[in-house]
């Protein structure tokens, strides 16, 4: 019996004000621009912009 597991590549969502990686998520390889969304940040306590990182 074989089993074929597709490896998800994962990338983290980094704040654009206190740079702490808050979420994860996972990347799709066919996009050539990074994510950008507007999310809470728990450490600045207010939404701001959450940038893809790898």
């Amino acid at each position: 019996m074989e089993v074929d597991v597709l490896a998800q590549k994962k990338a983290a969502l980094a704040c654009s004000v206190c740079g702490s990686r808050n979420y994860t998520i996972t990347a799709n390889p066919n996009r050539s621009e990074r994510l950008e969304i507007k999310k809470y940040c728990k450490h600045c306590q207010k939404y701001t912009i959450h940038k893809e990182t790898k």
